[in-house]
């Protein structure tokens, strides 16, 4: 592809409004994760808790906003003065739990259907999370941590608020930790996030800052559609090990394991000399 034209499609991609699709298709995603987090039990749960169901699913659509504001010092509930993304999200709530023959979560868990919002999802994620660090750079203009930390919130609120969403519907798992077992997503706004800042804060990346952002689109779109057509789930992971491995502690730990075993080999070859 010609430069000036794939910069010209950057350009279109950063500027794409996200109201009303891709806030449909976002809405459609949490609806679908909180059904599917409730199991076999999602119908019956929905009829008599509609209540919980729809304050839980809500929590997921607007779990960054309402984090990182929280963390920022403003207004939690701010997220939830756009009545238009409320009225969408309530919607697609609906469609999902209360259609006549559960066509809506059929229709939501159809494989095409699927990919597309995945795809759009992630989109949205990235314009999530450049809206954050925009938005604590101004706060805090020198914090890049700061800024860091609000852009992967953004990016990823509802990993950080499972543990609440799931006490609504009356399920306490102290265990579910965003911090304890980092997700995929949580890890992608997380990076994100520092290239975000890089880009804005230094002069180390030279390249125009919608290719930037149209780079961490690509990687965001290509490994969620990765996860769901290949079942790669966390490309991540072999870095981690790696890291792990290195720097906090696995080779002294495999070492002091092997040189262990070697002195209790050792001190019971003795004991059997000794009793010959």
């Amino acid at each position: 592809m010609d430069p000036e034209a794939f910069l010209d499609v950057a350009n279109q991609v950063i500027k794409l409004k996200m109201f009303p699709f891709f806030d449909i298709a976002h809405s459609l995603l949490a609806a679908l994760a909180v059904r599917e987090d409730l199991g076999a039990n999602a119908q019956a749960f929905s009829r008599k808790h509609p209540l919980a169901c729809w304050l839980s699913t809500m929590l997921v659509i607007f779990a960054g906003g309402m984090v990182a504001n929280g963390l920022l010092g403003e207004p939690i509930l701010a997220p939830l003065k756009n009545t238009g993304q409320l009225f969408v999200g309530s919607a697609v709530w609906y469609i999902v739990f209360y259609t006549p023959f559960d066509i809506g979560y059929k229709i939501g868990k159809f494989l095409p259907v699927k990919i597309v919002a995945s795809a759009m999802k992630e989109i949205y994620r990235a314009k999530k999370v450049y809206d954050g660090v925009g938005h604590a750079a101004k706060l805090y203009p020198n914090a890049w941590i700061i800024m860091i930390i609000i852009g992967t919130l953004k990016g990823n609120g509802a990993g950080f608020t499972k543990l609440i969403e799931r006490l609504i519907r009356g399920a306490w798992t102290p265990t579910a930790m965003e911090f304890m077992q980092p997700t995929f997503y949580t890890k992608a706004s997380l990076l994100a996030s520092i290239i975000f800042v890089l880009d804005k804060k230094t002069d180390w990346i030279s390249a125009p800052h919608a290719l930037v952002y149209f780079g961490i689109v690509i990687f965001l779109v290509y490994f969620k559609l990765s996860s769901i057509l290949l079942g790669i789930h966390d490309p991540f992971l072999p870095l981690e090990n790696l890291c792990c491995a290195i720097f906090f502690g696995g080779i002294w730990d495999s070492l002091a394991k092997i040189l262990g075993r070697g002195q209790v080999k050792d001190g019971d070859s003795k004991d059997v000399k000794k009793n010959n």
